[in-house]
């Protein structure tokens, strides 16, 4: 069973960059698809972006693409998620997730972190 933590989030501004990164112990990390899903405010959980086991294929959603970018390294066991022209839509609560199968972006995950909060003042 693979546990997951996030870190990263934080304050930023419009225009803005950060970097999330989630660390993965127990498990075979390689083995898992993962995924970035995210719950802004009054919206439901939204999965934005999602990775295969090694990592050569991206998923994005709309209001993401372009703007994000997910990756993986299996030898570090970790996985990122770059945001860059950071939005005010884009705050809310990010949570790293794995799963053992298909990657795509879908909620099912099986495991899941804690969860980051990003926030990006208007």
């Amino acid at each position: 069973q693979v546990q997951l933590v996030e870190s990263g989030g934080g304050l930023a501004q419009i225009g803005d960059s950060l970097t999330l990164s989630c660390a993965a112990t127990g498990g075979q990390f390689d083995m898992y698809a993962l995924g970035w899903v995210r719950r802004t405010p009054g919206k439901e959980r939204e999965s934005i972006a999602a990775i295969t086991w090694d990592g050569a294929t991206t998923f994005y959603a709309e209001s993401v693409e372009g703007r994000f970018t997910i990756s993986r390294d299996n030898a570090k066991n970790t996985l990122y998620l770059q945001m860059n022209n950071l939005k005010p839509e884009d705050t809310g609560v990010y949570y790293c997730a794995a799963r053992d199968g298909l990657a795509g972006l879908r909620k099912n995950y099986e495991y899941w972190g804690q969860g980051t909060q990003v926030t990006v003042a208007q």
